[in-house]
């Protein structure tokens, strides 16, 4: 998509600005972003479930982390910056936001108020969750992430062929298995104690951006915290701005980031979608003299031959069209891709047309 390049060149790109989040993102230009990950306050405090049957703390957590007076400013909250993140989405960027059952319910609804387009709720399963400190529930084993885009004509982005190949090459279902963040990767303070606590796994992340997200565009995480969203994004060549008024966490996720290496060129080169290739059309291949008219062109065990004719289509027993549709009629077969089904002749051997594609491709590419 990148669709809002133009506009995003006046964002403060690969910071993470400190600051209350509204009145950060007030700051920020209209239709500046492609993708938003949000992590809000769960709105735990309300409930009383910040503290252990002993009264500490749930990992950690202060008082001011979750704190809200009441329901109605809860969702004063949630409604100012969910209406600024609509404001800054690009018309066909997309948001992911977080949360348990605490909040995910009032989260959902004002989504849909201020019109955004829900398209899959995903439960990420924990395979490690904490347990019930008061053994009077079910034990939490899960979060919920609703995945919106910006309004019902957004023609968002969803790279479903790196899903599939994610998942063994079977489709990406909407329930996602993956563990808590533990061990060298959850960041710690002087002490060695959580620094963050509520930091999400990079695995969640780079699930997210992987999905909905190309190389260079850009992505806002107005709760950045530990800054798991800038890392990732960094680390697949996305762009971000995260915005964090605790001082400690910004310090912290920039040093993180920096840490990161991005991904290579090559890798940029294989993890795009097919679909987001340049188009070339076989016609234009004739034109330029990459294969001749008059060529003979043949499926792979030559079993059936067509001629190249100058305007790119083939003609065969009488019958002419396009490379697709000549493949499909001489198989008996509904649709056809022509360039990995025909193939022609170089120094003896038989390549697909989809050769001649790629090279052109290239040489474009070079120069």
């Amino acid at each position: 998509m990148n669709g809002a390049k133009s506009v995003s060149m006046e964002l403060p790109l690969d910071q993470i600005l400190r600051g209350e989040c509204v009145d950060v993102m007030r700051g920020l230009p209209t239709g500046s972003v492609d993708c938003i990950f949000a992590d809000p306050p769960y709105n735990l405090q309300l409930r009383g479930e910040l503290r252990r049957p002993d009264d500490s703390l749930v990992d950690g957590v202060d008082d001011d982390w979750d704190k809200f007076s009441d329901l109605e400013e809860y969702d004063r909250f949630t409604r100012s910056w969910l209406s600024e993140a609509r404001r800054l989405l690009h018309k066909d960027g997309t948001i992911w936001v977080i949360g348990s059952y605490h909040n995910i319910y009032r989260l959902g609804a004002i989504l849909q108020d201020l019109g955004f387009w829900i398209l899959n709720d995903i439960v990420w399963r924990k395979s490690n969750p904490m347990p019930n400190f008061r053994g009077r529930r079910f034990t939490n084993a899960h979060e919920t992430l609703i995945w919106a885009a910006r309004g019902p004509d957004s023609r968002y982005r969803f790279n479903y062929q790196a899903m599939k190949a994610l998942n063994d090459d079977v489709q990406m279902r909407s329930d996602w298995y993956l563990p808590l963040c533990t061990g060298n990767e959850r960041l710690r303070n002087e002490h060695g104690l959580k620094l963050h606590p509520t930091q999400k796994p990079e695995s969640l992340l780079h699930r997210v951006l992987l999905a909905s997200t190309t190389v260079n565009d850009v992505v806002l995480d107005p709760f950045s915290g530990s800054g798991t969203t800038a890392a990732m994004a960094r680390r697949l060549r996305r762009h971000f701005v995260g915005i964090e008024r605790h001082p400690d966490y910004v310090e912290a996720a920039m040093a993180r980031v920096a840490r990161e290496v991005p991904m290579t060129e090559e890798a940029v080169r294989t993890t795009q979608d097919k679909r987001e290739a340049p188009r070339v059309p076989f016609g234009s291949l004739v034109e330029q003299g990459v294969i001749v008219a008059g060529t003979v062109v043949y499926d792979k065990k030559r079993r059936v031959q067509a001629v190249v004719a100058p305007d790119g289509s083939l003609v065969c027993a009488g019958q002419r069209g396009s490379i697709h549709k000549m493949g499909a009629v001489l198989t008996n077969a509904p649709s056809c891709n022509g360039w990995t089904f025909w193939h022609f002749e170089r120094e003896g051997a038989l390549h697909p047309l989809d050769v001649l594609r790629q090279e052109t491709l290239r040489a474009a590419a070079a120069g």
